[in-house]
């Protein structure tokens, strides 16, 4: 299983997601059982001095929001429902700095987080995503405040 870098929310924003989430679960639809939040970078093996460049770069940034929005899917994912986020000149130079600290320090990176390809966005159903698109469409915009960035296994 991958390690991820994950950018987590604010708890206003994550009890809106989890509320979206608990109406997919309601009508028998599946959800991921991990908080929400939003993946910035992903790869087979984050070792310790990656993570230590990518706290040092951290400490530097001004974490941005993200306006989540657009229900759609993912290329390579087609089980899943996301809440995708408007992508910003801000958003993208976060994700880039988080990039650059952990560039060659990294085994594996998996090039759906990389920039260029990355798409910012919460998963909110991991099967059955056209029933669960009907069930939320329309969808209100969550702002999220990205109060940490944190790795995960």
């Amino acid at each position: 299983m991958a390690q991820t870098v994950r950018f987590r929310l604010d708890d206003a924003a994550c009890a809106e997601l989890a509320a979206l989430r608990s109406r997919l679960a309601a009508h028998g639809i599946p959800t991921p059982a991990d908080p929400p939040s939003v993946i910035a970078a992903a790869a087979g093996t984050i070792p310790p001095p990656a993570r230590d460049a990518l706290a040092a770069e951290v400490r530097l940034l001004a974490l941005p929001s993200v306006w989540l929005e657009t229900l759609g899917t993912v290329a390579g994912r087609p089980d899943e429902l996301v809440l995708a986020a408007v992508v910003d000149a801000e958003l993208l130079a976060v994700h880039s700095a988080v990039h650059d600290a952990l560039a060659g320090r990294v085994r594996s990176p998996l090039a759906a987080y990389l920039p260029g390809t990355w798409l910012p966005h919460c998963v909110l159903a991991t099967e059955r995503p056209a029933d669960a698109f009907a069930l939320l469409h329309p969808v209100p915009t969550v702002r999220a405040r990205v109060v940490a960035v944190d790795v995960q296994s």
